[in-house]
C-alpha cells in the first residue's frame, strides 16, 4: 500500500506540487501517492485531522494556511520557529513535526543552481514578511558580509533584525536608504511581483556582476526583474529552482532520501521575457 502525501492550499489549483513530488517519487523508487487538498478557510485543524485519520503521513502546506500550520504542529524547526510560519508537516503518532525549508531551498538554488555563493557577499532582502523570515537562517550561515533588510515600515524590518541579532549582523533600511548602496545579490521576497507592482528600490541598488532574484515563480519578466535587466544586470532568476529544492528538502525529510532537482527545474521553468 503506498503512503498517501498532500499539499493543502486555498486556491489549489495552481500547484504544481503533486507533479514535483510524482517526478521526485519516480526517480528514487519511492511507493507514494501524493495529492492536492483545497482547505477549507477557517477548518485547517479539521482537514488535517482528517487527512491524518485516513492515514497520512505527511503534508506540504502552501497560502493561506502556513501559520495554521505553525499553530495546529507540537514541535517546531528553529527555521519554523524563526519565520513563524510552516511549510511542511511530518506525521508520527500524536506528534506534529513542523518545518520551514522555504530559505534552505532558495539558498540552495542560488548557491548550487546558479554559483553564486553568498559567503563574504553583500546581500539584500527586499520585505520583511514570511518569505524573507524564512530566508534568514540560511542566508546567515553562509556569511554573507553584508545582509541587509529594506522594507517600507522600517519597525517590521528592524525586529526581523533583532531576532536573529546573536546570529550575525543584519541591517534594517527603509527603501530611501538604498540610495547610496550596492549588493551583489538581491532578492524580492516582497508581494509586489504577484500584483505586477514594483518595490521601490532603485536601480543602482545593482552591483556589477549581481544577481537579481525574484521569490515568486512564474510571472515571466516581473517589474524588478525589468528594472534588473534595465540597469545592465545580466543574471535574471525566478523562484521556480527555490520551489523545487524547498521541495527537494520535504521529499527528504519524509523518505530518508534527496532527489536529484535539475530536470525537474527544467522541466518547470519558463522563460524571463
Amino acid at each position: 500500500m503506498s503512503d498517501h502525501y498532500a499539499v493543502i492550499g486555498n486556491p489549489i489549483g495552481h500547484t504544481k506540487s503533486p507533479l514535483i513530488h510524482g517526478m521526485f517519487a519516480e526517480m528514487t523508487r519511492q511507493n507514494l501517492v501524493y495529492t492536492a487538498i483545497e482547505g477549507s478557510l477557517g477548518g485547517f485543524a479539521t482537514d488535517v485531522d482528517r487527512f491524518r485519520q485516513a492515514g497520512g503521513r505527511g503534508m506540504n502546506v502552501t497560502a493561506p494556511f502556513k501559520l495554521d500550520a505553525f499553530a495546529y504542529a507540537t514541535e517546531h524547526s528553529d527555521r519554523a520557529r524563526l519565520a513563524g510560519a510552516v511549510n511542511a508537516l511530518k506525521f508520527d503518532g500524536d506528534r506534529v513535526l513542523a518545518e520551514n525549508f522555504d530559505g534552505i531551498g532558495l539558498t540552495r538554488d542560488v548557491v548550487h543552481n546558479l554559483g553564486c555563493p553568498l559567503k563574504d557577499k553583500r546581500v539584500l532582502l527586499l520585505g520583511a514578511g514570511g518569505a524573507a523570515r524564512g530566508a534568514l537562517l540560511p542566508f546567515l550561515a553562509q556569511g554573507p558580509t553584508v545582509l541587509d533588510i529594506a522594507n517600507r515600515t522600517l519597525e517590521e524590518a528592524q525586529a526581523l533584525a533583532q531576532e536573529v541579532a546573536d546570529l550575525g549582523t543584519v541591517r534594517a533600511l527603509r527603501y530611501a536608504h538604498l540610495e547610496t548602496e550596492q549588493y551583489d545579490l538581491v532578492f524580492n521576497a516582497t508581494s509586489a511581483s504577484l500584483r505586477g507592482e514594483l518595490p521601490p528600490v532603485p536601480a543602482t541598488v545593482f552591483a556589477p556582476g549581481a544577481l537579481a532574484y525574484e521569490l515568486a515563480y512564474g510571472k515571466g519578466l516581473t517589474p524588478f526583474l525589468r528594472l534588473a535587466q534595465g540597469a545592465g544586470v545580466q543574471q535574471l532568476a525566478d523562484g521556480v529552482g527555490m520551489l523545487v529544492e524547498q521541495a527537494a528538502e520535504a521529499f527528504a525529510w519524509w523518505r530518508g532520501v534527496r532527489p536529484q532537482t535539475q530536470d525537474v527545474i527544467d522541466q518547470l521553468k519558463i522563460p524571463l521575457v
